[in-house]
């Protein structure tokens, strides 16, 4: 077993030597305890001996390590001593081929530029002419464009006036496109004309005319048929009188008339509505739908006698009839 380690000086370390020949590397022995040592500091190193043949490594058994010394300071360095030389060991076995890169991009094509045209060799003799060949076949002739036609002639003697022909006389051709229109004449003097003397003042029917309206009143009305009045706004011109109910308009003048009326509810009702001409229902102003209406209206033209009596009339329900504005109105004007 190996002793406690002694404590030693170190001494100054020498020029490193040559590097010899490494010997063969002897089987590692058991360490053994490491002992306890101090160590020193550290000397100036030396110059390096030069390096003995390694001998064999001896066995021994490693002690347990001791504890760690307090470490020196550090010695300056000394010179680097010459490099070995070493023997150089056998080349290791070539390693396996890698596999083949991917090919590269083509490189652009090289722009060449064409030389000039060397100068015409000399021309040889001419060789003996050859034997004649065998004639060829006939050439089929293509005939030439017509030439340009020659000078007129100048003109023969007149001949013999011969007989007079028999014509018959062609049909008439189409009439030709009618011309344009001239243009305008000069226009005329104004002429002077008299005046004539004005006429008497003719008489105007439609100033018999009436206007008259009921703008929400209620009406009650009955199966058989309510009278409309109407007492409101009322504009009545010459001819045509009112009675005080406001619900009969007599026409003085016999002649043709334009009548016209309409009226407004609150709310659709089945309800119907007529003109009457002295108590007889005027056929064209009848108003009778098949569904409810909240508006009935109608105008027309009737011819009447004088003193003819005209009446608004609603009829056909029993019950309530509310007028919403402008209510139920009357328009009458003599026309002839």
């Amino acid at each position: 077993m190996t002793g406690a380690t002694g404590v030693g000086v170190t001494g100054s370390t020498g020029e490193t030597g040559a590097t010899g020949v490494a010997g063969l590397t002897g089987a590692t022995g058991i360490t053994g305890a490491t002992g306890v040592s101090v160590t020193g500091s550290t000397g100036v190193t030396g110059t390096t001996g030069e390096t003995g043949i390694t001998g064999a490594t001896g066995v021994g058994v490693t002690g347990s390590t001791g504890s760690t010394g307090v470490t020196g300071e550090t010695g300056a360095t000394g010179e680097t001593g010459a490099t070995g030389v070493g023997v150089t060991g056998s080349t290791g076995a070539t390693g396996a081929t890698g596999e083949t890169g991917a090919t590269g991009i083509t490189g652009a094509t090289g722009v060449g530029t064409t030389g000039s045209t060397g100068a015409t060799g000399v021309t040889g003799e001419t060789g003996a002419t050859g034997a004649t060949g065998i004639t060829g076949a006939t050439g089929v002739g293509v005939t030439g464009i017509t030439g340009v036609t020659g000078v007129t002639g100048e003109t023969g003697a007149t001949g013999i006036t011969g007989a007079t022909g028999v014509g018959v006389t062609g049909i008439t051709g189409a009439t030709g496109i009618t011309g344009e229109t001239g243009a305008t004449g000069i226009t005329g003097a104004t002429g002077v004309g008299v005046t004539g003397a004005t006429g008497a003042t003719g008489t105007s029917v439609t100033s018999n005319s009436d206007f008259a309206e009921n703008t929400n009143g209620t009406i009650v009305v009955i199966l058989g048929g309510t009278l409309v009045p109407l007492p409101n706004n009322q504009n009545i011109g010459t001819g045509i009188t009112v009675n005080g109910a406001n619900d009969t308009f007599t026409l003085t003048n016999a002649g043709r008339y334009y009548i016209s009326y309409k009226i407004s509810l609150t709310a659709a009702l089945a309800i119907q509505s007529r003109v009457l001409l002295n108590g007889t229902a005027i056929p064209a102003s009848v108003v009778s739908p098949v569904l409810s209406l909240s508006q009935l209206q109608s105008d027309f033209m009737v011819t009447v006698t004088a003193g003819s009596t005209i009446q608004l009339q609603l009829f056909g329900l029993v019950g309530a009839a509310v007028l919403s504005p402008p209510g139920a109105t009357l328009n009458i004007i003599q026309l002839s």
